[in-house]
């Protein structure tokens, strides 16, 4: 089904979404967070995704960001499944940071990311990258941006560019690996 920018479900997804970040902005500025899975939306139906891609777009950071605001990890895998579905839920799972292995075992800051890489997509990922480049190009102090992230200049940079690299070894070959791509090798560029 083609995705012409709005439907009921993608509509449900963002309101369901403005509820659950609802007093969180984008790290470091003042942007109400909800900016995120909007773009994320746009950046999925420019790319022909259907209605349950997008919806999962939108509500791809509730289960990471959400928990501790009245909600558990459960009780939120349960509210997006019942509402949305089992393919939105299971499309949410796929793209979220988890904290526990399988098994059970917290996963280290380096071990989550290797884990997400196994696991991810990417429409989030370029309008993250393509997010910190504009942040750059209007800033006086590119220090105060890429102090936002943990790894640094260095390892945001070398993040992007991972993610690229693991979509294209698993044969990720949508037509949105080119602005990936383009976003990641721009983000190395200013990094240095």
């Amino acid at each position: 089904m083609t995705v012409t920018g709005y439907s009921d479900a993608i509509n449900h997804a963002l309101a369901f979404a403005a509820k659950h970040h609802d007093r969180q902005v984008r790290k470091g500025t003042k942007l109400p967070y909800l900016t995120h899975p909007a773009n994320v939306a746009v950046i999925l139906t420019r790319y022909g995704r259907d209605s349950d891609t997008v919806v999962s777009g939108i509500l791809h950071d509730v289960i990471e960001d959400c928990v501790g605001e009245g909600y558990t990890r459960q009780m939120l895998e349960q509210r997006i499944g019942d509402k949305f579905g089992p393919k939105v839920l299971d499309t949410v799972l796929a793209v979220t940071y988890r904290k526990l292995d399988d098994d059970g075992v917290e996963l280290s800051g380096e071990d989550r990311k290797a884990d997400y890489l196994e696991r991810l997509a990417g429409a989030s990922e370029v309008h993250n990258a393509a997010s910190i480049i504009s942040d750059l190009r209007r800033t006086l102090d590119p220090e105060t941006i890429w102090g936002r992230f943990g790894g640094g200049r260095g390892g945001t940079g070398r993040w992007y560019r991972q993610v690229y690299e693991r979509l294209r070894e698993l044969g990720f070959d949508a037509p949105i690996m080119a602005e990936l791509d383009k976003a990641s090798g721009e983000l190395q560029k200013l990094a240095g």
